[in-house]
This record gives C-alpha cells, sequence and structure tokens, in this order.
C-alpha cells in the first residue's frame, strides 16, 4: 500500500527571533574595548584578577561573535543542499560557547594557583576603577541582548554577560580588600572564586546545548503530552516512529507515523499544524499516515530508529 504523505508546518513564523545584529555588534565592540582597558591596567596593577577577567571576557567577545555570525546565518533561507538552512549553526554556536568557556576557565585558575604561590603587590584602587568600569559595559550589553526569550544561542550570550557583570563586582570588592588591607593573597583568590562562579553559571547552559546537538527532545517540550494528544486525535488507532528534534536553539520539528483507521478524516490534518504551535511550540511537523489493515511498518518497533 503506498503511504499519503501529509507535511504541515508554521508558516506565519510566530516565533522568528527578534533582530539582535546591533545588539551584537555594540556588546561586541564594547567588550573589546574594555579588554584592551584590563590587559593594560592589569599588567600596570600587578593584577591577576584583571587579567583573569580580560581572559574570559576574550573568550566571551569570541563567544558573541561566534553567536552573532550563527544568528546571522539563522536568518538565510534555505538551499537544496540545506533544506533547513543554516539554522542549527545557534545549537553549534552554543556548544563551542560552552567549551570555549570551560577552556578560558582553566586558563584562569592555572594563572591563579600560579600567583597563590608567588604573590606580587596589587594596586588595588586601579582594579576597583577598572573592574567598576566592567560592571557598567557587561550590565548595557546583558541588557540589549535580554530579550532573547527562549533561543538558546542568545541566552548563552547573555548570561555570559552577566556572569561578566558579576565577576567585576567580585573584582571591586577585591580591590577594596587589598587598598585597605594590603591582603594580595585576595587577588589569585578572587581569581579562582571567579572560576568556580563560572562554571557554575553556564554549565546548564552548555548541557542543554549538547543535548540539542545530539536531537534530543528540547528541555520545552513535554514528549509524553504531545505522544498523548497525538494518539487522542480522532480517527487515530495509535501512532509510532514519533521524532522531535530542534532545527535550531529556537525551533522544533516532529515526525510521526499514524496508523489510521478506515473513516479517518485526512482534513484533520490542516489543523494540525496549528494545534502544534500553539499546544506545544512545534512548528514543522511530518505525519506519515498507514492503514491497520496495511502491512506492518518496519519502523513501528519503539527500539527502531
Amino acid at each position: 500500500m503506498a503511504h499519503d504523505h501529509s507535511h504541515t508546518e508554521n508558516d506565519s513564523h510566530e516565533h522568528a527571533p527578534k533582530t539582535f545584529g546591533k545588539a551584537f555588534a555594540i556588546s561586541a565592540s564594547l567588550n573589546v574595548f574594555f579588554i584592551a582597558v584590563e590587559v593594560s591596567y592589569g599588567i600596570f596593577a600587578h593584577s591577576t584578577a584583571l587579567l583573569a577577567d580580560a581572559a574570559h571576557n576574550t573568550g566571551d567577545v569570541l563567544g558573541l561573535l561566534l553567536a552573532w555570525g550563527a544568528y546571522g546565518l539563522a536568518q538565510r533561507i534555505p538551499t537544496k543542499r540545506f533544506t533547513y538552512g543554516f539554522r542549527s549553526s545557534t545549537i553549534l554556536a552554543s556548544l563551542f560557547n560552552g567549551m570555549l568557556l570551560l577552556v578560558a576557565t582553566g586558563a584562569i585558575l592555572w594563572e591563579a594557583i600560579q600567583r597563590i604561590m608567588h604573590p606580587a603587590p596589587v594596586e588595588g584602587s586601579v582594579v576597583i576603577v577598572v573592574a567598576t568600569i566592567g560592571i557598567l559595559i557587561n550590565s548595557l550589553s546583558a541588557f540589549l541582548l535580554s530579550r532573547g526569550g527562549d533561543d538558546l544561542n542568545i541566552k548563552n550570550a547573555f548570561w555570559h554577560l552577566v556572569a561578566d557583570a558579576a565577576v567585576s563586582v567580585g573584582v571591586v570588592v577585591t580591590g577594596i580588600i587589598i587598598l585597605y588591607t594590603g591582603a594580595v593573597w585576595a587577588d589569585p583568590l578572587a581569581s579562582v572564586l571567579i572560576s568556580v562562579a563560572i562554571v557554575w553559571s553556564t554549565w546548564g547552559l552548555f548541557r542543554d546545548a549538547v543535548r540539542l546537538a545530539l536531537q534530543a527532545v528540547p528541555a520545552n517540550i513535554d514528549i509524553e503530552a504531545v505522544q498523548k494528544y497525538l494518539n487522542g486525535i480522532t480517527g487515530v488507532e495509535r501512532i509510532h516512529d514519533l521524532h522531535v528534534w530542534a532545527i535550531s536553539t529556537t525551533e522544533t520539528a516532529l515526525t510521526c507515523h499514524f496508523v489510521v483507521q478506515n473513516n479517518f478524516d485526512s482534513e484533520s490534518l490542516s489543523k494540525l499544524s496549528e494545534e502544534l504551535t500553539h499546544k506545544f511550540n512545534i512548528g514543522h511537523a511530518t505525519i506519515q499516515l498507514e492503514s491497520k489493515d496495511g502491512h506492518p511498518c518496519k519502523l513501528a518497533p519503539n527500539e527502531t530508529v
């Protein structure tokens, strides 16, 4: 029996991301400027906390540029070779951002350990001023990306900037301690605490990016609820070969086989796209119809992919 194949998808693009190109450009430019300031005064003040934060910010700028590039690619139309367009580049950007951040954190820890073993004098007042500038720049940059919604790519960049602002607050406190107590050990200790804070704040996003890259069901999708809904459609005997995965950090796809009764009303499929989008935020759905009296589908067993 020839299968009837019906394809429905969200043509309204209600969940398309807003334009963040300018926000990425401004954030990246501000952070490049601040890195130059941190490196210069970090060397002048002998502050590993400032240099550590500069190294972290360098990773974040690369991450911002990567996220910006992926965001731009995601807007391109599909091609014959890339039939989903380049939307999945946002997932790859989120994954690489997480990896980049972990590597940068390792470098910060190494430098902090070296400075704990070999302490050096630190100019506390310079550290305070430079870190305060960092708070302002990173807070502004984070605000520009704060309306990214559920876009993991933009959310990843946003939380990097929030973490940067929090780290700068910690560096200010470090500068105050050094200025008033002369405790130079506070500087490398702050670097260690910065590293722990970075890993703590970004681990969840990195984990989500890995899951999306492995085509796991997105965290905002209740797969059991989707199964219950599809099984409840009038005329559907049972379903199998159900797959739900992320096309990008904002778009979700679904494929499924319907074993239908003889009285199944195929016109109900026309409402399926709207229902899946409204109920589950799944904008790309492909449904294959099979007769319950036909040959068993080889993809019916749950363990078959």
